[in-house]
């Protein structure tokens, strides 16, 4: 398949149909891929992603200032940071397959580019810019509502999974909550992580991830819907 016919492809699963195509294009072009081709150094994705969190930004204050009306400032400004935050970002990328679609360099791809949260979070970033710019704001809200906006309980609760296991074990046992690595796998540039997460002696849950802390944040969130399914 051409680059051309899995950009396509991406679009379709965006669910916006682009009328100038080049926005798309560049909204998948890696800086490792720009400086590998020889091309301008604002021929990369990077001012679609400082454009594209800006409209994030704006969309996701409006969508908990309306759906949380209750919630102080503190709150929300919390919630916020939860939900456009990078691990997020890349939770919803990796939903769209983003990382599949991406214009890498060599170098980039060798070392697992397409899985590095960091890579595809602003790939998702630039997307929402991309959209913005080809199709306008109310565009681009539908995208951020679909692919970000979805599920805000369930992702809010995964962020704050550590802190929240935290507290309740605080409440409610004598014995303090702590976390061990079982397992790393991998090459360097493709790491996997196993964690568990105990109270006192006795394990709570499991959790995989490509970092400790992440593979630690999933051990908490499995926790947590271990002792709600309890209660």
């Amino acid at each position: 398949m051409s680059d051309l016919d899995r950009l396509r492809e991406l679009e379709k699963r965006t669910g916006y149909r682009f009328k100038n195509f080049d926005w798309l294009c560049m909204a998948v072009r890696h800086s490792s891929y720009a400086n590998e081709h020889h091309m301008e150094r604002l021929d990369c994705n990077e001012r679609l992603e400082f454009l594209g969190d800006a409209v994030l930004e704006l969309v996701t204050s409006e969508f908990l200032y309306q759906k949380y009306p209750a919630l102080p400032e503190g709150e929300l400004t919390k919630l916020r940071a939860s939900l456009v935050c990078e691990p997020t970002l890349a939770f919803d990328a990796r939903e769209l397959e983003l990382g599949s679609y991406l214009l890498l360099g060599k170098g980039e791809e060798a070392t697992g580019g397409r899985k590095r949260d960091s890579v595809v979070s602003d790939a998702m970033e630039a997307v929402i810019g991309a959209i913005f710019m080809d199709g306008g704001f109310e565009e681009a809200k539908k995208f951020v509502l679909r692919f970000v906006l979805n599920d805000v309980e369930h992702k809010q609760l995964f962020q704050d999974s550590k802190t929240i296991l935290q507290e309740i074990a605080q409440k409610n046992f004598e014995a303090e909550i702590s976390y061990e690595i079982l397992e790393e796998r991998g090459p360097d540039h493709d790491k996997s992580f196993r964690a568990q997460v105990a109270v006192g002696e006795r394990p709570l849950a499991e959790g995989t991830g490509r970092t400790k802390k992440s593979a630690e944040q999933q051990a908490a969130y499995n926790a947590l819907c271990r002792l709600k399914a309890d209660r």
